[in-house]
Parts: C-alpha cells; structure tokens; sequence
C-alpha cells in the first residue's frame, strides 16, 4: 500500500510526509471553517496573528522547501515499519488481518524495505533467503551501475524534485485555506490548517484536476516549519485510467510524524482507510495502520557491499 499513500500525499500536500494522526472533523465541501484560534508564534519569521491566506500559502512552500532538506536527512535512517492490514466485508465487518514487519534500510541513498516479520513470527529460512536476494540484487545494481545508468537516475531524480516544486504552487492555488486552531503534536505547537477546494481552480498540471477531489488538515510544526499530522479525506469517486482503479468518497488517510535526535522528522503512525475498485476486480474495502519505531542513525561513512553488512547496520 505504500503506492496508494504516496498518491494521497502527493495530491494534496505535495509529498509532505511525507510521509496525520488525529480524527478530522468530516467538514463537507464549502462549509465554513471555525473562526480561527488566537495563535502565539515562536516563529519569528512568521506573524503572531491568525494566518492569512497568501501567509498560509507561503508557508506551504516553506514546509515544502523544509521537507526536501529532511528528505536527505532521513536517509541517514533505519527503523522499524509494522504494518496491519484488515480487509472489510461489503458491511464493513473485518475478514482477514494480515500482519508484517519491515526493517527499512538505506542502501545507496535509497530506502529498501526488508521483510522479517509475518503475523508477528519470524521468516522461514527459505523466505530470509528470498529477502536477502532481494537486497543483494539492489546492492550488485548500484554497485555496477555505468557513469550513463547514474546520469539517467540522477536525471529522473531531479526531474520529480521539479515536478514536486510544481506542484507546490499547484495545491496552492487548489484550495481555500484557513488556520483554525494551535494544538500540540508531541509536545511541540502546530498550527492547525484546513484545506477545502477551491471553488473555480483551473488545473495546470497532470492529474491536478483530482485536488478537487480531496479535502483535508495539516498540522504544521511552528519551531520547524515540517508537517507533524495529516489528515486527508475523498470526497467523491476518483478514477485513474478506464480500468485501472477507483477510490471513492470515504477513503481517507492519516499521518503522524514525530522529530527524532532533535535533528530530523520521521514516520510514527499511518492509517489508511481504502474503499476502491481496481481494475476488473471486484470492491476492495480495507484498513490498514502503520507504526513505526527503533530508530537508529546510519553509519553513512560505511560502505554496503552484500546483504552481511546490511545486517550489521
């Protein structure tokens, strides 16, 4: 499922993560915001007056610029991804619970996931050898890869950061912001912004036209400037290709991050409730949740060179 995440991150705070715990108010599209909350910034380069629109819409860029910076950062990282998967009958009553554990390693500045855990029992032998093959695979790919292979992927990298930027000024655009409240996430202050569309949006961008199609409330982290919870609802059926998938009005997504090491914001929890159609198949209702926990630094000075040294980190 971390596919179908990504896409509802993406579309609505632009991969602020990410990778929003809390329970939203089900605001229905155009209804009007709470009046918003008197606010005490310990920004001081932001107003210590409820947020105005064009404030709000800087800001969004900011924590955008900000989370580009924590993405490098959070590649110094490994931890711990349990995730829990209940699959729904048409009544909503659950059917089967499917549970993993990953460890999430860096390899090469990219994070692989590493499967050492089914319904809370470890691997059978046969399935660590699978997983270790895996990550050998990964490791041999980059270890050979041409000077023309690195340019190719150093090209597609930057052409997402670029693409990411626009869509920054995109979900800008998309919505009618307003801060409602300050709440505490952590312990740490955060405005509390909601997002509805925006009445009239002329798309630009590939698949923008979806924004519309969400509505949602992002914690922002005032010391930070970083997304600490969001929450992010459909509001009506959206549909990628003509048989490709279909999520429709309920489907939902929330993220908690949490800052770790006083130095960078990483993945606590993720829910994700999903009523969808994909492809020619038949409706597909689930819940799953993610926690995420043993954070530990990479020792970047170090080399990978087979599945062996992975398992030191």
């Amino acid at each position: 499922m971390r596919a179908w995440q990504r896409v509802f991150v993406l579309f609505i705070f632009c991969g602020a993560p990410a990778f929003v715990l809390g329970q939203m108010d089900n605001l229905p599209t155009g209804s009007s915001a709470p009046a918003p909350a008197a606010t005490t910034n310990s920004n001081p380069s932001l107003p210590s007056a409820p947020l105005s629109q064009d404030q709000i819409k800087d800001l969004i860029k900011q924590v955008a610029d900000n989370d580009d910076k924590n993405d490098k950062k959070q590649r110094d990282y490994t931890y711990i991804e349990r995730e829990v998967e209940t699959k729904l009958d048409g009544k909503g009553q659950a059917k089967s619970t499917e549970t993993k554990t990953y460890e999430i390693l860096e390899i090469y500045g990219d994070q692989v996931q590493r499967l050492v855990a089914k319904d809370n029992k470890p691997l059978s032998a046969k399935d660590v050898a699978k997983e270790d093959e895996k990550i050998q695979s990964i490791i041999d790919k980059r270890k050979n890869e041409t000077e023309k292979q690195r340019e190719k992927r150093l090209r597609a990298e930057e052409k997402d950061r670029e693409e990411s930027r626009q869509w920054v000024h995109e979900i800008s655009e998309a919505y009618n912001f307003h801060e409602v409240d300050i709440e505490k996430v952590g312990g740490r202050e955060a405005w509390v912004i909601t997002a509805e569309p925006r009445p009239g949006f002329v798309p630009h961008l590939k698949y923008a036209n979806y924004l519309s199609k969400f509505h949602g409330r992002v914690w922002i982290d005032k010391a930070d400037l970083e997304v600490s919870k969001m929450d992010v609802e459909c509001l009506d059926t959206v549909s990628w290709g003509l048989f490709l998938a279909r999520f429709h009005k309920g489907s939902r997504i929330t993220l908690e991050q949490t800052r770790v090491n006083d130095e960078v914001w990483l993945p606590l929890y993720l829910s994700l409730k999903l009523d969808a159609r994909l492809a020619l198949l038949k409706g597909l209702k689930l819940e799953e949740e993610q926690t995420f926990s043993d954070y530990k630094k990479f020792r970047t000075d170090t080399r990978i060179v087979g599945v062996g040294e992975v398992r030191e980190k």
